[in-house]
């Protein structure tokens, strides 16, 4: 019980960040603290650390820009569900759970995570009167913090 509420939190943290937990599923494979057979062992692979750790960083950037669309938009929607199940499924490989329960966990979480995110992100730059940076990099942190807090457990 314990591993797919793991899962549905990392799906959850996919709801503030695409690829932030995904990056950290990735080097926390590469480095050993998660063991992943099969297909999801390759997310711990050289190319697949670098092209994740990428895109996180890309999207921490980008998450800034005015020109973003909204996450909850239909495509940022999309790729916060797919990324919430595969770092859900891996997350529930590594604690010896259903990959598909984890994967379940993972998606309901993503979609939590991006509507309250939402919610939360715009309701504090309103009630701290402050600019959106303040609170994006704040919600930055969070993301961060929470997926090594997750990739630690093991």
């Amino acid at each position: 019980m314990t591993i797919l509420l793991l899962a549905f939190f990392i799906g959850l943290l996919n709801g503030l960040r695409t690829f932030t937990p995904p990056a950290a599923i990735a080097w926390a494979a590469h480095l050993g603290w998660l063991k992943l057979e099969g297909t999801l062992a390759l997310i711990g692979s050289v190319p697949a650390v670098a092209i994740f750790t990428l895109l996180a960083a890309a999207e921490l950037v980008a998450d800034k820009m005015p020109w973003i669309p909204n996450r909850t938009s239909i495509p940022g929607l999309i790729a916060r569900i797919i990324m919430g199940k595969l770092a859900g499924a891996c997350v529930a490989a590594a604690g010896g759970q259903s990959i598909w329960l984890g994967a379940l966990c993972g998606a309901v979480g993503g979609i939590a995570g991006t509507f309250g995110g939402y919610q939360a992100r715009t309701r504090s730059v309103k009630a701290l009167n402050k600019p959106d940076i303040y609170v994006a990099l704040v919600e930055d942190l969070i993301c961060v913090a929470g997926c090594l807090w997750v990739v630690t457990r093991f």
